[in-house]
C-alpha cells in the first residue's frame, strides 16, 4: 500500500502486506508504469531490490485505487448510473493542465477542440494525485452541468495493457 507520495519531491514510500522496511518508490518508476502521480492508500504492486540504501522499487505492476475514495461524488455525475458512465468510451487524451492545489485542471481528446475538466475527485478515485502538463490518459467523457467533464481517469500504459490481456 502506498504510505505517502509526494509527485513534487519525486518519491514517496510504499509499504509491504507482509511488513519489513518501508520501500522507496521513485517517480520514474512509477513514469515508467506510464503515471506520475499516485494517490496515498492506493494498492500497488511492484518488483523491488534491496540496495546499499535500503528497499527499492524496481517496476510497478499493478495499481488499485484506495478503499473508500468514492466518498466525495461530484455532483454531476450523483444520480448517473455507473453503467451510463462505463458506457462512455474511453478516449484517448493529454493533460493541458492540472493544478492539485486548486482541485482541478483540463485535458484535451485527441481530434477535439473543446477541454474536458478534471476534478481530483476523479483522479482520486482512479489512484491519482496529480498530473502533469502533456501526460497521456485515457478518459470517459461525460457532458456535465458546465460541459464535458471526466468521469474516470486511467494512465494511457493501463489501457494498452488491458486491451493486451483482452487480445491474448
Amino acid at each position: 500500500m502506498v504510505k505517502w507520495f509526494d509527485p513534487v519531491k519525486g518519491f514517496g514510500f510504499v509499504v509491504a502486506d507482509e511488513g519489513g522496511p518501508d520501500i522507496l518508490l521513485h517517480v520514474n518508476v512509477l513514469r515508467n508504469f506510464g503515471q506520475s502521480s499516485v494517490a496515498d492508500g492506493a494498492r500497488i504492486e511492484l518488483l523491488a531490490q534491496r540496495t546499499e540504501r535500503g528497499v527499492q522499487a524496481t517496476s510497478v505492476t499493478s495499481i488499485q485505487p484506495p478503499e473508500g475514495s468514492q466518498a466525495a461524488a461530484l455532483a454531476d455525475i450523483v444520480g448517473m448510473d455507473a453503467e451510463q458512465v462505463l458506457a462512455a468510451p474511453l478516449e484517448p487524451a493529454r493533460v493541458k493542465w492540472f493544478d492539485k492545489s486548486k482541485g482541478f485542471g483540463f485535458a484535451n481528446v485527441f481530434g477535439k477542440r473543446e477541454d474536458v475538466f478534471l476534478h481530483i475527485e476523479v483522479l482520486r478515485q482512479s489512484g491519482l494525485s496529480d498530473l502533469q502538463p502533456g501526460e497521456a490518459l485515457a478518459m470517459r467523457v461525460i457532458e456535465g452541468k458546465r460541459g464535458s467533464m471526466a468521469a474516470e481517469v486511467q494512465a494511457w500504459e493501463t489501457v494498452l495493457v488491458q486491451d493486451q490481456d483482452d487480445d491474448a
